[in-house]
């Protein structure tokens, strides 16, 4: 399994309409091959920063299988013009299972 995580600073003031875009995006990335679960929280200290963390069967089910897909070009339409700067986005795995 692997992790994703990604740090969402969103521009000040659009914390509401980010978060009702997400609750439609959630699911698209919910309905993608080898999505296992999603977690979306907000930052106490800064409340425009999220923190999306989202579990796939492999590090290919998200570079690829959701990056490059038809699913994605929504997913950007519908959230990526709230972010600043772009999130980073990482991917981590459980040292158990290497």
């Amino acid at each position: 399994m692997i992790l994703e995580v990604a740090i969402l600073d969103v521009k000040k003031g659009e914390e509401k309409n980010f978060e009702s875009a997400f609750s439609r995006a959630q699911i698209i990335i919910s309905s993608m091959e080898g999505y296992i679960s999603h977690q979306l929280k907000n930052c106490i200290e800064k409340p425009n920063r999220y923190i999306l963390l989202v579990n796939w069967e492999t590090i290919e089910n998200h570079t690829i299988g959701f990056r490059e897909s038809k699913q994605y070009q929504e997913w950007q339409k519908l959230l990526h013009h709230f972010y600043d700067p772009f999130p980073e986005v990482h991917h981590y795995t459980d040292i158990s299972s290497r």
